[in-house]
């Protein structure tokens, strides 16, 4: 159980633990102090606990929320109570009964502590007055939980916009190709297929392999989808420049100009991102 918060009643500081199940547990300690002409808080819950409306309201919580409660065991107590004998702690409460409405915490915030169904109640054993008031600043406790998870919550979804923005962003600064150098346009290249990589990618498929000598298949093997449709068109385009005996170095650089302004298009293309998804069968 970790510390949840700590409420105010009527002067007393009540602190507030939550289980891991995410239910609230309130200290009955920290409540029996309250208690005027009382010495010791432990006493209190004793004498509350041993009566027989508390346990046949107990008993009933139980039986309501926990499988595993040992009704056997309850119902020897039950016979018990009202007794001058009979003396019950939290504790062998709890280890009798296998209950989990009532929780004796040690070390840090140590202490008895109920579900706060059972603390409403054992309120009632303070006083009337106090078990109203302990309501009214648990509710408050709940309401500014839930204004802190809503504020929370806010915040992560503009976190999570900024980065998936800067995410989108890289990822066209990457596929986007860059104007090319002069140096580039100036370049010899073997063949057309490489004029077309250093068009696109900005590389050619000899100089991706160097840089990637790790990777399975070729520079085009390991094209985005993007990518492939631009480089389709490009190879039309190309055969169109050769045709009008367009020098090497003035398709390249035409062809560079097509890739950037078709890479940007179809980066914001809706078709084009159903159609990565699979729920787009044609374009």
């Amino acid at each position: 159980m970790g510390k949840k918060g700590t409420i105010n009643v009527q002067g007393t500081e009540i602190t507030v633990l939550s289980s891991p199940e995410e239910n609230d547990y309130i200290s009955l300690t920290d409540m029996a102090n309250a208690k005027e002409g009382e010495a010791r808080a432990a006493d209190i819950i004793k004498n509350w606990i041993r009566t027989r409306t508390t346990l046949e309201f107990l008993g009933a919580w139980e039986q309501m929320y926990n499988p595993n409660f040992k009704v056997v065991e309850f119902d020897h107590f039950k016979m018990q109570a009202g007794l001058p004998s009979f003396v019950l702690s939290p504790g062998q409460w709890i280890e009798k009964t296998n209950a989990k409405g009532i929780v004796v915490k040690l070390g840090k915030y140590g202490g008895t502590y109920a579900h706060k169904d059972i603390a409403f109640e054992f309120g009632a054993a303070i006083s009337a007055v106090f078990r109203l008031f302990l309501i009214k600043e648990f509710q408050r406790l709940k309401e500014n939980e839930q204004k802190q998870q809503s504020l929370e919550w806010s915040l992560q979804r503009t976190l999570s916009k900024i980065n998936y923005r800067i995410h989108t962003d890289a990822i066209k600064e990457k596929l986007i190709p860059l104007e090319l150098t002069k140096e580039q346009i100036l370049s010899a290249y073997a063949n057309e297929a490489d004029l077309l990589n250093v068009a696109l990618f900005g590389k050619t498929a000899s100089q991706w392999r160097k840089e990637n000598p790790q990777a399975s298949g070729n520079i085009r093997d390991n094209a985005t989808l993007e990518q492939l449709v631009v480089l389709s068109n490009m190879e039309s385009i190309n055969a169109l420049l050769i045709r009008q005996n367009m020098s090497s170095q003035e398709r390249i650089k035409q062809l560079n100009g097509v890739a950037i302004l078709q890479m940007k298009s179809l980066l914001g293309n809706h078709s084009m991102k159903l159609l990565k998804k699979g729920q787009l069968h044609t374009l």
